[in-house]
């Protein structure tokens, strides 16, 4: 006990002693001007703090308050970073002979802007005293181009062998034109960066938002050989965890329908700092849509889950590309390519889309709620390209479907598409001394609906398409405008009796019907046929 009280008072003593002599051994004055000059230098930037002290514990170090770097003038007046405490670490060694040389640098908390013109340049170009012609009044610094001439290791070398960020948060401005502001951020930023012969290393982790996305770094290396910050080679290895896309999908593109699901992937980071590329695997257990429409039964808000939707992923140059991406829903499946370019349009294009056995009644009548739906599975083939901010107006492509065998199960389908299939026998019955005094049992069961389609912004034509039933065979020829809801159709539906030939036209709610020829109706003034043909509509919509 003795020698254990021995020993603590001895060391509290030296402690005292070294809280004494610390000051002593270090010139405060000179050590600020050496921090605040190595810093500019070595960034290109001018450098300043509040105030700075000497700490003991838990090791001797230089404390500064309130610093901030500067940003590029040509972005602003705002500081590129800045930060409430940062602690330079020094080394004992040196310190007991009178030199001052620092181990470590430590930022906590730090603030950093990134910014983008609308030129495409960003404000850490100029890093190290790269970019002359945006920085304004020449000063000192080391580098060479207009990307950012940062030497190998500056800030490391200056300050000791490693550099810390912790909690830290970083923001993102585009002022590219017709680009809302992005509300995208990393926050509690961890970073390690360490010297490693002519790179350096570094490793942590980071959380998008909004988002909640976890990213976390390993086996990071930037080259900085001279060739400047942005044009520096890069390499690493990035994992990913999201409890839940739904921010940031809607920080992203913004879309009416919800987004939620939990990502997992890795992907591998190349290219320079500048233009990274990342190449890897996503995957989503279950992707859920939700939407709110007034116009379903209860319930009005509908979810529609995709499972298993994997993504063999790539990124480059604003450019995010799956190819595949695969889903399945219902015991039907999804394989498509899909590229989104991230410009001032959001641009999605979507290639070698092909769905096999997918219940389409799962879209078209438990979510959409669609007053048009079908049963029955869907086969399609087909490619598709629109901008983000407005899908239905922007969609052009082309495809070819297959459905069947199914039923016509919406509830505006059955009273004017499906009971046009009977027409032909509707109508001769109607206008003959036979007619019934209400039709026959509507054949809503079909065997197929095939036939190919064009989409050109917004707007779907169709000129084969086919309905098939037991009864009865509809060809099916015109437009139909997504946004607006018009259709200019023309319907040529034969039955056992004969064909008869109608343009349907105007909103699909509420269609006018116009009767041009009927084999059955050869003898028969074709005012009647169309009056008769109405009324037989207005029979239907009373059942």
């Amino acid at each position: 006990m003795k020698w254990l009280l021995g020993i603590t008072g001895a060391v509290v003593l030296l402690l005292i002693a070294a809280a004494l002599v610390l000051p002593l051994l270090v010139d405060t004055p000179h050590v600020q001007g050496l921090i605040a000059e190595s810093a500019a230098q070595a960034l290109g930037r001018p450098v300043k703090f509040a105030s700075l002290s000497i700490a003991l514990l838990p090791l001797p170090a230089v404390e500064l308050r309130r610093l901030e770097v500067a940003d590029d003038p040509a972005f602003g007046p705002a500081p590129f970073l800045s930060l409430e405490t940062g602690r330079l670490r020094l080394r004992l060694r040196p310190l007991l002979v009178g030199r001052v040389e620092f181990g470590e640098l430590l930022l906590d908390r730090p603030t950093i802007a990134l910014v983008r013109r609308a030129d495409g340049r960003w404000n850490v170009a100029s890093l190290g005293g790269g970019a002359p012609e945006a920085r304004g009044p020449a000063r000192t610094g080391r580098g060479s181009g207009g990307t950012g001439g940062l030497p190998s290791g500056a800030v490391v070398s200056t300050f000791g062998s490693r550099l810390r960020i912790e909690r830290g948060s970083v923001t993102y401005t585009s002022r590219a034109a017709r680009t809302a502001a992005t509300p995208w951020r990393l926050e509690d930023l961890d970073l390690t960066v360490s010297e490693r012969g002519s790179a350096l290393a570094f490793e942590g982790g980071a959380r998008l938002a909004p988002g909640a996305l976890v990213a976390r770094i390993r086996d990071g290396r930037l080259a900085l050989d001279g060739r400047g910050l942005l044009e520096a080679p890069l390499s690493a290895h990035v994992s990913l965890d999201g409890k839940d896309l739904g921010g940031l999908v809607a920080a992203a593109a913004a879309p009416t329908v919800e987004v939620a699901g939990a990502l997992r992937g890795t992907l591998a980071v190349t290219g320079t700092l500048g233009s990274p590329r990342a190449v890897g695997d996503l995957e989503v257990a279950s992707l859920r849509l939700t939407h709110t429409n007034a116009a379903c039964p209860e319930p009005k808000r509908r979810t529609l889950a995709l499972e298993g939707l994997k993504v063999a992923a790539a990124w480059q140059n604003a450019r995010f590309t799956g190819q595949p991406v695969t889903a399945r829903l219902g015991g039907g499946t999804i394989t498509a390519g899909i590229t989104t370019i991230h410009d001032a349009d959001m641009r999605v294009r979507i290639t070698d889309l092909s769905i096999r056995a997918l219940p389409v009644e799962r879209v078209l009548v438990d979510f959409l709620c669609r007053g048009y739906a079908i049963a029955g599975p869907l086969d399609l083939t087909g490619t598709a390209a629109f901008a983000a901010a407005d899908p239905r107006g922007t969609l052009s492509g082309a495809g070819r479907l297959h459905v069947g065998p199914g039923r016509i199960v919406g509830e505006q389908a059955l009273r004017l598409a499906d009971r046009m299939l009977r027409v032909g026998g509707a109508v001769s019955s109607l206008l003959g001394a036979d007619a019934p005094a209400r039709p026959a049992a509507s054949p809503t069961e079909f065997e197929s609906i095939t036939g190919t389609y064009q989409i050109a912004n917004g707007v779907v034509t169709t000129r084969d398409l086919v309905y098939t039933s037991r009864v009865m065979k509809v060809a099916v020829a015109g437009d139909y405008a997504l946004s607006t809801g018009l259709v200019n159709l023309t319907l040529l539906v034969s039955h056992g009796r004969g064909d008869v030939k109608a343009v349907v036209s105007g909103p699909t709610a509420s269609p006018s019907i116009r009767v041009l020829s009927s084999s059955l109706l050869r003898d028969v003034d074709p005012k009647r046929a169309e009056s008769g043909l109405q009324e037989l509509l207005r029979r239907f919509r009373r059942q």
